[in-house]
Formats: C-alpha cells, structure tokens, sequence
C-alpha cells in the first residue's frame, strides 16, 4: 500500500473512533499526538483507538491526544482533516463507534499489563486534577506557542550541523553559504512567530501580535536610545516578543471594549501597535534582554562549575517534572538559548532521562520472564523508547508499577551526570532544536570541540543511562511480592488472538482503584497508554 493510502487508512479507522466528523470542534498536531478538540467525550471508543496499529496510545488532556509517533502525525493529521471536511459535508452527525458487546468474554492470558493499563491511566487522570492550577495552565498556553515552531527549529538546526560540517571539512564552499542562510532565517525571525502564536493563544488578533515582536527584530532599533544604551536588533529575543505581543492582547482588548464600532478597524489597531511598541521599545526590550543574558550566564556558570552535580540531579528529576507539568517552562529557557548561543545545553542532559527509562524498560523484561503480555508491551513500545518517544513505556510499565519508575529516574541522572561532567570538563554538548530525544537527537547535536566529540559523549551518556536504569531496576525494581504477582505463566488464548487478526487488543483505560489488589482481567494490551 502506497504511503499515502496508508495514512489516509489510519486517518479513516481513527474518524469513526472519536465519534465521526461531527464530533471534532477542532485538528492540530505536535511531534508525536493528534489534539482533537471533542464535543461529546462519551463518544470515543478508547479500546478500539488503541487497538489500532499505528496508535501508541491515547491522553486525555486539554484536548484529546493520539500518539502516532513522530513523522506519522504530520502525515496522518491532513488526511484526518480531508476527511472530516468530507464527513460534515455529507453528513450533519456520525454514529459513534459500537462498543465492544458486555458478554464479550475478557482474555485471562494479559491480567498484569491490563492492571498496568488501568493504573497507568489512573496516574494520568489524577495528575491531570492537579495540573489544572492556574499557574500550569498558563505553562500549557506557554508549550502551546513554542510547540507549532518545533518543527522549523528542527529542520534549520539539522541545516545548520550539516553546514558546520562542510565548512570544517571544506567541502562545497559555493553551497555552504546558501545553506547558513537557510538555518539562520527562521532563527533571525523567530520572535515575530511567538508574537504571532502568543497573541493567537492568548485571544487576540495574531497579526497584531507579530507586528508589535517585529519591532524587536528590525534594524532600525539600532537608531534608537532607551535608557542611556543604544538598543540592538534582536535584544529581548523570545522573551521580549512573548511579552510584547501579550501586552498586545491586552491592549487590544481593552480597545474593543471602548472604541465605537463605527471606529474600530482605524483605531484599535493602531492604539495597540503604537502603545505596545512604545512600551516594547522603551521598556520591555530591555528587561527581557537582561533576563536573556541571565538566562544564558546561569547555564553556562552552571554546568561549567557543577555540571556533574546539575547533570545527574536534572536527568534524575526530569521525569517527575514532566509528571507535574514544570517542564513546560523550560521550552522558552531553550529557545532563549538556541537563540543566543545556537544551541541549548540543557537538553541532552534532559534527554538521559529517557535512556533510564528503556533502561529499566528492559531490566522489567527480563525480570518477568514468564509473563508474556507485559514483555510484548514492552517489546512494541521500546523503539518508540530509543527514538525518544517514552510515553507507552512510562504510562504503560514503569509507572503503575512503581519502583521501575524511581530506578528510571536514576538511570536518567547517572546519564545526565555523565554528560555533565564533560560540560565541566570543557567539552559542551547541545541541541541545536527542541523536541526530539533519544537517537533522534543525533542528527541536531553540537558543541565546542567537533561533532565527532559531541556524538561520542552524548552517545556515552545514552549507554551510561541504560545501564545504570537496567541495573537499579533489575535489582531495586521489584519487592518479592511484586515479582510473585506478574512473573506468572500468560500466554494468549486462541480465541483473543483470532479476533484481533493476530494483534492482542489494547487494554480499557480505567481509572477505578488500584487493582494489584483485586485484578479484573481485561483484554490484552498491544499499545501502552501514553501521556506525557
């Protein structure tokens, strides 16, 4: 089957799922999810979501999220939005999906990977409550202005190394020129984007937005004296525009509730451009870009003076913080970095918490040799795992399972002392784009002693976090009670495997107590839930 017709088939079997066309208020995408907006919940089929092949799981978040993994979603999500056009056109409503009959006899065979399941999906239902403060929430609507530039910061950082390497090894000089201007671009202008994404996420009119960060870019500023210092193109960066177009909304806003109709489309917008750009100019450039330069010194004194110290306690809390939601807040911190110094030091050492994981992962695998259900889960979700993708493996294994979770978060801190400490040693070692981990970092790495330098070490800290995760987890992962309860004899029933086409179904996403206690077998897991 051609590629295409195979993302519009997985596009095709996701529609009915989530309740036909009618039932999606609104499509978007990141690396690895599709977000769909939902009118009525109680529509979705969740086990047959994750009973499809290309789905790794499903999150229930702000919006409704469908991992696919990275490079599927962004082909898979056009072919989702043809369709539903398609479907509202033809048709004001879609029947639901039916549910799987009550007298549906559940498969004995996977007991402890549907216990893992359910309680996995508790942990995220529960984390999601206390997520919801006010001050998470606006973390969220911060990752949601950073999140769509993803890709281009991925894109003109893979340009970017491959130019650097060409101009170290003095290959194509007539091209590498054309190649720094296609990297450096978007990265010039990038605060005119998250002018444009915050006023968007914020409720204002976006081009308004990115009409008042433009003002942080453009040359002329140079031209211009705010308290004693001439100001420079780009001073404040992200910050700066993040702030201004916010200020922006608010003006704006302010705007449309006083300015007669009859004068709004002449007025508000000039009142907006020309008091935000005031204070823009003469007030938030600066601040934002003496928080910038703090930002980038703190980093640099940081791992420069403790970096084994600040690597192994970043890696090694990664994961909870990502459980909190805090790690929303490091998105601007890394764009801020990428901006002034072209790369970020940060995430490669966060990365490593992701090797811990598929470390402890593996050390889970061979601990329960006889429990066959839990070890195809793994088995499926582990090179999603290597590429960075770690939801299936933490939502669906180490996490309902306690203590794999704890010895994954130390297998992430010895990798991020690892790494750490070559940053201290004078070796740096940075990403020139966010989002993607695990071997996909690869490609976006760089440093200040040679590419050669920067993969060896990155790649040694990935080995030092898989190790050091499979050996506290295979022998501090499990209680003798634990190990009684799911190393047991679990093979799949004839009649499981016949109905599903040879593919375990995905297990129901519960959120009832724990059941370690009393288990309710269900059916056969073959996707983890996923959710971070």
């Amino acid at each position: 089957m051609a590629t295409e017709d195979k993302n519009r088939a997985t596009a095709a079997a996701i529609l009915p799922l989530v309740g036909g066309a009618a039932n999606v208020a609104s499509i978007a995408h990141c690396m690895t999810r599709l977000r769909l907006g939902l009118h009525d919940r109680s529509l979705v089929d969740d086990e047959a979501l994750k009973a499809l092949p290309a789905v790794m799981g499903v999150v229930e978040d702000d919006t409704y999220q469908i991992v696919l993994g990275p490079g599927t979603v962004a082909r898979v999500t056009p072919e989702f939005e043809h369709l539903v056009e398609e479907g509202r056109a033809a048709t004001p409503a879609a029947s639901p999906a039916p549910a799987p009959a009550p007298g549906d006899a559940p498969s004995a065979s996977a007991v402890s990977a549907d216990e893992l399941a359910a309680q996995g999906a508790a942990i995220k239902a529960q984390q999601k409550a206390k997520n919801a403060t006010p001050f998470k929430l606006f973390l969220r609507k911060i990752a949601n202005i950073f999140v769509p530039l993803i890709p281009a910061l991925i894109g003109c950082g893979i340009i970017a190394g491959l130019n650097g390497l060409l101009v170290n090894l003095e290959w194509l000089p007539a091209v590498t020129p054309a190649l720094a201007a296609m990297a450096s671009g978007f990265m010039a202008l990038i605060a005119v984007f998250v002018g444009y994404n915050t006023a968007k996420e914020f409720g204002g009119t976006p081009i308004l937005g990115g009409a008042v960060a433009a003002i942080i870019v453009f040359p002329g500023v140079a031209n211009i004296d705010a308290f004693g210092q001439t100001l420079s193109p780009g001073q404040g960066g992200v910050l700066g525009a993040l702030g201004a177009a916010v200020l922006a909304v608010y003006v704006e806003k302010w705007c449309r509730r006083w300015v007669p109709e009859a004068l709004d489309v002449l007025v508000t917008p000039t009142l907006t451009v020309l008091f935000s750009g005031l204070v823009t100019i003469f007030g938030l450039m600066y601040v934002a870009g003496e928080v910038s330069s703090a930002i980038g010194t703190f980093a640099d004194w940081l791992l420069s003076n403790g970096g084994a110290g600040a690597g192994f306690v970043l890696g090694g809390l990664f994961l909870p913080l990502v459980m909190l939601g805090l790690h929303q807040a490091l998105i601007p911190i890394h764009t801020t970095l990428i901006e002034q110094q072209g790369y970020t030091v940060l995430l490669p050492i966060l990365a490593m918490a992701g090797a811990g994981q598929v470390g402890a992962a593996v050390a889970v695998y061979f601990r329960l040799p006889r429990n066959e259900s839990i070890r195809r889960t793994i088995k499926s979700a582990l090179p999603a795992g290597l590429l960075g993708v770690g939801e299936p493996l933490i939502y669906g294994v180490s996490l309902p399972l306690g203590r794999p979770f704890i010895t994954a978060c130390v297998g992430g801190a010895f990798g991020g002392g690892f790494v750490g400490l070559f940053n201290q040693l004078g070796d740096t070692v940075g990403s020139t784009a966010i989002g993607p981990s695990g071997w996909a970092l690869f490609p976006l790495l760089d440093g200040n002693h040679g590419l050669g330098s920067t993969i060896a070490i990155y790649g040694g800290g990935l080995l030092v976090g898989y190790v050091a995760g499979f050996l506290a987890t295979y022998f501090f992962g499990f209680g003798k009670e634990l190990l009684a309860e799911f190393n047991v004899s679990q093979e799949p029933t004839p009649s499981t495997v016949a109905a599903t086409g040879g593919t375990p179904p995905a297990p129901t996403a519960t959120t009832g107590p724990d059941h370690r206690d009393h288990p309710d077998p269900g059916p056969d897991p073959a996707k983890a839930p996923a959710g971070v």
